[in-house]
Parts: C-alpha cells; structure tokens; sequence
C-alpha cells in the first residue's frame, strides 16, 4: 500500500512504486514539493539525477 491518506499531486508524475510517497491508484507523487538533487560533480545526462526525497515504502 502507499501513502497513508494519499493525495495525487497532478503536478508530480512519478512512476516509482517503490517509493512511500507514490500513490497507489496513479502514478503521481502525494508531496507538495519534491527535491532533485545529483550524485555527480558534473551532471551532464538525465541519469546523474535523483529524486532526493525518495522514502522507501515500508
């Protein structure tokens, strides 16, 4: 199961089930806001970034 009391933001699509924040019945994120972050010194490609408030579902 998802997010307790889940609530789709139309505004955060998000395909990562995984995730304590993805709703169940759509692929959107319950957060008001997300952060995106990066794991390189340098990005350059779509893939040197991350979804830093990714929690992992429980």
């Amino acid at each position: 199961m998802g997010c307790d009391n889940c609530k789709e933001n139309k505004s955060i699509k998000c395909t990562v089930t995984q995730c304590a924040n993805h709703c169940d019945t759509a692929d959107y994120c319950s957060l008001s806001t997300i952060q995106v972050g990066t794991h390189e010194a340098n990005p350059t490609m779509v893939e040197c970034t991350d979804c830093t408030s990714f929690q992992l579902k429980k």
